[in-house]
């Protein structure tokens, strides 16, 4: 019993911290060798170096590349404006009667398209503000409306999304980001459904109560629409990463001789394992290319290129120590007694 109490004891003093803004690069390690003490096992330091930092290296090795050029990909977005003027024509286009829906859809398009979600709450959240402060809609539903267009059906539904949560199962599966598309659709349609129901209804809730916009102080940066790129010029990066993450997957990779993977100093491993990474560095890569091709006057590429090899650093680490933490727990003897149990 003491064996499986200390993993929900660890995992709920992970939550615990981290909600309360404790770096997950501390909690991590600390709480997973918390579980291992209370579990009865004292081989803590082995624990720490052979299991948890094995796992956190794994993790960095296989998806820097995705976790770099994406955050690269999302400055030059951002400092170009081109990630503006889509969510600007969006709204434009929608109108602000429809301002959540309008947040939501720009959202929806910047992060299919493989931009941050960072980059695009900062990007979408001062064209939110003015659509919601015309149609007097409550500003506390801003938050609601950049998270069900940034975290849900396009980060782990829809088919083809180069999302790491959708590329990582690619890996294990020996699938790529396409797999199962009409699950995905469907699951995506289902997603964004009931999240705009749930945010109607909190509309409709204000309304009755003569809620609206509120008094805020607003402080945020205004850019003139002269200098935004046109919204065709703006779209085609994230045409260019869907477009070609499914070439890349559907016909490059599949029909290419990967006969040389087999070779131990490849990893000896299929060519199912790394199509799905691959097709994304190659997508991205390539939008890249345009981003950088068309805007080079306009914007300052050493400093997007530097800003955003550093922007990638705190989100891979973050994420590559849960995944030591995952090992850690994965480990432990009361792990094997929930799974058998389960």
């Amino acid at each position: 019993m003491l064996e499986i109490s200390s993993i929900f004891l660890s995992i709920a003093l992970l939550m615990f911290f981290a909600y309360r803004g404790f770096s997950v690069l501390l909690l991590a390690p600390f709480l997973a060798l918390t579980a291992v003490f209370l579990s009865g096992d004292e081989s803590l330091l082995a624990h720490y170096t052979q299991i948890f930092m094995v796992k956190l290296g794994d993790f960095v090795t296989v998806y820097f590349p995705l976790f770099l050029l994406s955050a690269i990909f999302g400055k030059i977005m951002e400092s170009s404006g081109s990630a503006r003027s889509i969510a600007e024509y969006v709204s434009d286009k929608m109108g602000s009667e429809n301002a959540i829906l309008a947040v939501t859809l720009s959202c929806s398009i910047l992060t299919y398209g493989g931009i941050s979600l960072f980059v695009v709450a900062f990007a979408v959240y001062p064209i939110a503000v003015a659509l919601f402060r015309k149609s007097n809609t409550p500003k506390r539903l801003i938050p609601g409306a950049i998270a069900l267009g940034s975290f849900t059906f396009t980060m782990v539904a829809f088919p083809g999304t180069p999302a790491i949560q959708n590329a990582i199962p690619a890996q294990y599966f020996g699938t790529n980001t396409f797999a199962a598309p009409g699950i995905g659709i469907i699951s995506g349609v289902i997603m964004f459904a009931l999240g705009m129901l749930w945010l109607k209804n909190q509309l409709k809730i204000a309304r009755k109560n003569l809620e609206g916009y509120g008094t805020h102080e607003d402080k945020v940066i205004t850019i003139s629409n002269k200098d935004l790129p046109n919204f065709l010029i703006a779209i085609v990066p994230i045409i260019i990463v869907i477009l070609m993450n499914y070439i890349c997957v559907k016909f490059v990779f599949p029909n290419m001789d990967a006969s040389y993977l087999e070779q131990e100093k490849y990893g000896a491993v299929d060519i199912k394992t790394v199509a799905s990474n691959w097709a994304i560095i190659t997508s991205v890569f390539f939008a890249l290319a345009f981003l950088v091709a068309y805007h080079y006057k306009k914007i300052d590429i050493t400093k997007c290129l530097n800003a955003g090899s550093v922007d990638a650093l705190v989100p891979i680490f973050n994420t590559a120590s849960v995944v030591g933490y995952g090992a850690v727990i994965n480990s432990l003897p009361g792990f094997a007694v929930l799974r058998d149990g389960l």
